[in-house]
């Protein structure tokens, strides 16, 4: 799985993976409600959008999926004797949220949304990525393998909802915008090997 194929113009600094590899509980914490959210985020389109068929036929097996992660996350913690303890804030996440549009024109927020969904995903997929390959703990490589795989298709799967209902330029373009954002804001992060982003 490399940067191109996930489509993002930036790679993680490099020191990210050797701090969050000394940082694991804190990690596996971290990730824990990264999947949380994202099974919300999936239920919260849905919630937005009833009447769009294709994003409740596709979204609600992902929330399934997002929140098994979630409890296969739990799992590892738990194996580790480490509390799940209270959410931290995703300044990433944060960050990438203002940039939807959300006065005004009702597809351009959808476009967004789903976007942006789209690049947490690829992000977390190139990070999942980075861990399989550098832990030294054999089962957190195999664990994070997996879910590299699992989750390798999300990213395209959200592009694909939006040329569902959005003329396919306008999503290209908005991409291209997005990810061009998405890579300063990665730019301006200090690494932290306690979060996933």
């Amino acid at each position: 799985m490399s940067l191109t194929t996930l489509g993002l113009e930036l790679p993680t600094d490099p020191r990210w993976v050797n701090i969050a590899a000394m940082q694991i509980g804190d990690v596996l914490i971290d990730h824990a409600y990264c999947e949380q959210k994202a099974a919300s985020s999936c239920i919260s389109l849905i919630v937005h959008y009833p009447e769009k068929p294709k994003i409740v036929e596709t979204l609600t097996p992902i929330v399934a999926e997002e929140w098994g992660h979630f409890q296969a996350v739990l799992k590892e913690l738990r194996k580790r004797n480490i509390p799940l303890g209270r959410q931290r804030k995703d300044e990433y996440v944060g960050q990438l949220l203002k940039l939807v549009r959300n006065k005004g024109d009702y597809e351009e927020a959808l476009l967004d949304r789903l976007l942006i969904c789209a690049l947490i995903e690829a992000r977390s997929c190139e990070r999942f990525k980075l861990l399989s390959e550098s832990l030294e703990d054999p089962s957190l490589q195999k664990f994070y393998r997996e879910l590299m795989i699992s989750e390798a298709g999300h990213y395209r799967t959200f592009i694909e909802l939006a040329e569902e209902y959005i003329p396919q330029d306008l999503v290209r373009n908005r991409w291209k915008e997005l990810l061009y954002e998405e890579a300063e804001i990665i730019k301006t992060l200090k690494p932290r090997g306690d979060r996933i982003h």
